[in-house]
């Protein structure tokens, strides 16, 4: 026996133990912990992607271009079943369907060239988990590189994974002998701590999963987990920014006045937040080099990787080209933003931010909130998609209201979120507020789109203390308290009503959007204290 024979009988020993958590007997070829570099090249070895001229490599998801909401499962297990919000959100799904959607694709992972992450969801180590991916594509093993905490290579050595994602990409689940709606399924086991996801290429899947995992985990520990962005002032002052997509979370919490804690998942504890992550995922169509310039510029670079954006033959990317989908991502190592607060962690947020894009044009661009309307618009969880975001949108909006801003997220009743961050916001006397960065002076189609320079001066000058015994009246439509004045912002744009040649058409698109408010609330009013029912947005009669 010579000594290449002795290094492959060591390297499938290795591989053997390596795997024995994702229950794979043997692969191919296993690449663990490979580094940006190398995935790429790997990547463009096996014609997963090509890249832009500036480095990037560019990815496309198929038919799959967003999340798969219909076709996420929560397995059902005794020790879990009660705690779970099951639903349309959390669909249930067999012990007995579940082992056999894990074996088949366990099955189908074997013997074929694997790649696999190890890595941490969560800054503070006291609330971390630790994650495996096993993946047959590089770009997807990049992509969670890019996405989540990488160890430190002495934090590798024995790294035992508290979750496993057997990520099969191209296999097909089979309804009849899986239980599934579709090809496709994305299913959660708490007891097993495993993730299968099978048949989407859409890589957000493997975030969201983990996140989904840490919704789960935290609240038993008194922390609260957020869909939101954070940043820290120079004074160590906390903004956290809830929204969902398409409102600025990730735009505005990159400021080159604060530094950047992270742009979309966070928790909160008693010791401050922290980011769950440890890169970001971008929305980029139409994505300017003026408007956002960090967010542009880690876009155009080696490392990061670009979902369904479309370039020329010479890879120059078109970031208005909407041929693929509306939903082009960049994902980046948070590094790659040059403002960033490299713990991943903050203290005590002085302020919360509810983001809307308000479609309609009738949400004035700041409000001050009460900690009871902090509380009613973080379960109602509003904003509103337009016509060309999505298929089978009209012409006019259409409101959509997530649950604390994440409802496909929350393996737990809202109430259960929701009572943490009220006694969060009680706690440390923290200043909420309500931005609009959707449209002015008419709805989606007549109006315009509120001008990021405006919504920048609004939020500094809220979160910088100017408007600290500021000026305020109430709007008479939503009943929200609007600054009197913000310098560097023209008073028509601060009174949503003004800035309608037509103010008639305003109060009318103003009270569809209330009823559609009193509509959302109907479903959860009953389960809300009374300071909260008597904050809701209703109509004068």
């Amino acid at each position: 026996m010579n000594a290449s024979d002795h290094a492959a009988i060591d390297s499938t020993a290795h591989n053997a133990a390596y795997l024995a958590c994702s229950g794979v007997g043997r692969v191919a070829v296993l690449h663990a912990n490979l580094t940006a570099p190398a995935l790429v090249a790997h990547a463009i070895r096996r014609g997963e992607g090509r890249l832009s001229a500036d480095g990037a490599l560019m990815v496309q998801t198929g038919v799959h271009t967003g999340r798969s909401v219909a076709d996420k499962f929560v397995v059902d297990e005794p020790a879990t079943t009660k705690a779970i919000w099951w639903g349309k959100v959390n669909q249930k799904l067999s012990s007995s369907h579940f082992a056999t959607l894990k074996g088949r694709v366990q099955a189908y992972l074997q013997d074929r060239e694997i790649f696999s992450q190890d890595l941490f969801a969560g800054a503070d180590p006291e609330n971390r988990i630790r994650v495996r991916l096993i993946t047959t594509n590089a770009w997807q093993a990049l992509f969670a590189r890019n996405m989540f905490i990488r160890p430190k290579t002495s934090e590798l050595a024995g790294f035992a994974p508290d979750y496993v994602i057997l990520h099969a990409p191209d296999f097909e689940a089979d309804p009849a002998i899986d239980g599934v709606r579709s090809s496709t399924a994305i299913a959660l086991s708490f007891a097993e701590r495993k993730i299968v996801i099978a048949g989407t290429q859409y890589a957000g899947e493997i975030k969201k999963s983990i996140f989904t995992v840490m919704n789960w985990m935290l609240p038993e520990r008194g922390v609260l987990p957020m869909h939101c962005s954070a940043n820290i002032g120079r004074n160590d002052d906390v903004a956290l920014f809830f929204g969902l997509s398409g409102t600025g979370k990730t735009t505005l919490s990159s400021d080159p006045e604060r530094r950047l804690i992270g742009d979309d998942e966070h928790g909160w504890g008693q010791g401050g937040i922290f980011n769950f992550e440890g890169g970001c995922y971008a929305k980029v169509i139409d994505l300017s080099a003026e408007a956002e310039p960090e967010i542009f510029a880690a876009s155009h670079r080696f490392g990061t990787v670009l979902e369904n954006v479309v370039a020329d033959p010479r890879g120059v990317v078109d970031l208005a080209d909407r041929t693929l989908t509306e939903n082009t991502r960049s994902c980046y190592p948070i590094e790659f933003i040059p403002n960033v607060e490299p713990s991943g962690r903050g203290g005590r947020p002085k302020h919360v931010v509810m983001l809307t894009a308000d479609a309609f044009g009738v949400l004035p661009p700041l409000a001050k909130l009460t900690p009871a309307q902090a509380m009613y618009h973080f379960l109602s969880g509003y904003t509103a998609k337009v016509a060309g975001t999505e298929k089978g949108l009209g012409r006019e909006p259409q409101a959509t209201f997530s649950t604390c801003f994440g409802a496909p997220f929350l393996p737990r009743e809202p109430r259960v979120y929701g009572e943490l961050l009220a006694k969060l916001i009680a706690e440390h006397n923290v200043s909420c507020w309500l931005v609009n960065t959707g449209w002015s002076g008419g709805a989606y189609g007549t109006g315009k789109r509120m001008p990021i320079a405006h919504t920048r001066a609004l939020l500094n000058a809220a979160l910088s203390g100017a408007l600290d015994g500021a000026g305020f009246h109430p709007d008479p439509a939503f009943g929200l308290m609007i600054p009197d004045a913000v310098a560097g912002v023209p008073g028509t744009l601060l009174n949503p009503r003004q800035a309608w040649a037509d103010q008639a058409a305003y109060d009318r698109q103003a009270a569809e959007l209330i009823g559609r408010f009193e509509a959302n609330f109907a479903s959860f009013a009953d389960g809300v204290d009374a300071d909260i029912r008597n904050a809701a947005i209703r109509s004068a009669a």
